[in-house]
Formats: C-alpha cells, structure tokens, sequence
C-alpha cells in the first residue's frame, strides 16, 4: 500500500511540475490574457489527472461513447500540455541566446567603426604620402630651398592630417578593447551551451544547434505529463489491487483466552448447592472431570 501512494505521490509531482511550466508556456504564447490563460490552464491540467484516474476505476461500466470521449479529451489535454512545455522551453531558451544575438550584433558594429577608422587612417596616411611624394620632387630638381618652403606651407596640412591619423588609431584601440570585452562574454555563453552543441555534433552532421534544441526539448516533452499520466493509473492499480487483497483475506477467530478464576468460582457455587438442605436430589452435582478445560 505504501509503494502505490508513493506511485501516486511522484505521478502527482510530476504533473504537477508539468502543469507549471505548461501554463508558463501557454501564458507567453498568449501574453494578452495570461491570468485567463492560467486559471484555464491550471483547472485543465486537475480535470486531466482526475479523468484518467476515474476512467480506470470506471472503465468496465462506463458507456463507450463517454469512456471514448473522456480518452480522446485525455490525450488532447496531454497534447496541450506538452505544447505549452515546448513553448516554456523554446522561451527560455531563446531569452539565453537573445542575449547572445545582441552581444554580437554589438561585435559586428565595433567592426564596423575599427573598419571605417582603419579607411580613415588609410586615407589621410595617402595624403601624407603625396606631400612626401612632391616634396621629394623638389629635392630631385636641386629646388632644397623651394622644397623648404613648400614643406612650411604643407605644415597645417600635415599637422591636421597627422591628428586624425592619431585620433583614428586612438578610437581604434578604444573600440578593440570593447570588442574583446564582448567576445570574452561569447566565449562564457559558448561554454554554457557546450553540452548542446556536443548532442547538435551527435544528433547533425552540419552540428545546428537550433534543431539540436528543438529535438532535446521534443525529447522531454514526449517524457513529461505522458509519465505523469501513466503514474497515475499505475498508482490507481497499485492501490486498488491491494484493496481487492485485503478483502480477500480470511482473518483467523481468536481463541478464546482461559479464565483463571473460573475453576475456584465454579467449586464455591457446587459446594453451596450440595450443601444446601433444602436442595433436595438423590444425586449430588459433581464437579466435571474436564472442568479445567473449561474456559470463561
């Protein structure tokens, strides 16, 4: 009796942890009225449980069309279920890798900016480089001192050329340190997903790790309220079963326990009865041989 209301304690405790994060699931996927959706899921899931334990007790009397609708409305409140796990999973698990998909569109844009940066210094560097380019064409000519002047007229040129190389270089630094900071927080989110990424290896060739998590979560969907369920009628059988046998059972009769005062009250009543004038017999009452045996 103990094992079927342990049965029916872990089939309670499953379903009911199924119920939870079913009506998560069904609350996000219908967010605009998640109180409704709650108290609808939450007497479902009871009249579920409740279902399937009477038409066990019931089968044999129930009449087929209501025994086959109340089966059909079982797995159809299974099949509920289950969706709003999947949905509670699938949520889940899309909160962890949002967070990624943000940390990298953030990456992506850093790479950007170091780009047009890296353009930027290009550039201008090409700049330095053509007044470099005609200065030295005065110094092939023999022109030094031309050269000289020019190089003074170029003076604010390079001057400003120089500081936006040095700025570009500057913010470039600026936003490879930020990068590497986001790349770092990449790299722990890989270490978390780790293990899924092992079973997208095992389970798919080209290693998705999407359809890796859909099939892990179809797995333990397919696991989840369908035990619960079957707890259920298991524990019913168990304790049912049980019942049937001590029913059965034929309890012995006690015996009977001896009084011991029996034989010496007994002899007091004999011996005042013989003792009696007024008892008049011509036999006298005599104590059994098996008074001993006799029992109060």
């Amino acid at each position: 009796m103990i094992f079927g209301y342990l049965t029916l304690f872990v089939a309670l405790a499953i379903s009911a942890v199924a119920a939870w994060y079913s009506i998560i699931g069904l609350m996000a996927i219908f967010s605009a009225s998640a109180v409704a959706i709650a108290i609808m899921g939450g007497v479902l899931e009871v009249g579920k449980v409740l279902t399937a334990s009477w038409l066990y007790q019931n089968w044999s009397r129930t009449p087929f069309l209501l025994k086959s609708y109340l089966t059909f409305a079982v797995f159809v409140l299974m099949f509920i279920t289950s969706m709003g796990i999947f949905g509670f999973l699938s949520k889940a698990h899309i909160e962890q890798t949002g967070d990624l998909n943000v940390v990298e569109n953030q990456i992506e844009l850093i790479q950007i900016q170091i780009d047009r940066q890296q353009k930027d210094i290009a550039r201008n560097q090409g700049a330095l480089d053509m007044l470099d380019d005609a200065l030295a064409k005065y110094t092939e000519l023999g022109a030094v001192t031309k050269g000289l002047q020019a190089r003074e007229q170029q003076k604010p040129e390079r001057d400003a050329l120089n500081l936006a190389v040095s700025t570009s270089g500057e913010e470039i630094a600026r936003l490879q340190e930020e990068q590497a900071k986001l790349q770092l927080e990449v790299k722990a989110f890989e270490v978390e997903v780790g293990p899924i990424r092992y079973v997208a290896d095992l389970l798919f060739a080209d290693a998705d790790l999407e359809r890796a998590v859909r099939w892990v979560i179809i797995t333990i969907i397919f696991v989840f309220d369908p035990l619960a369920i079957l707890l259920v009628i298991a524990a019913n059988m168990t304790i049912r079963d049980e019942f049937e046998k001590r029913k059965t059972e034929v309890k012995p009769i006690p015996k009977p326990k001896p009084n011991p005062n029996y034989d010496a009250e007994a002899e007091q009543w004999f011996s005042a009865v013989n003792a009696d004038d007024d008892f008049k017999s011509d036999v006298k009452i005599k104590r059994p041989s098996t008074w001993s045996t006799k029992l109060g």
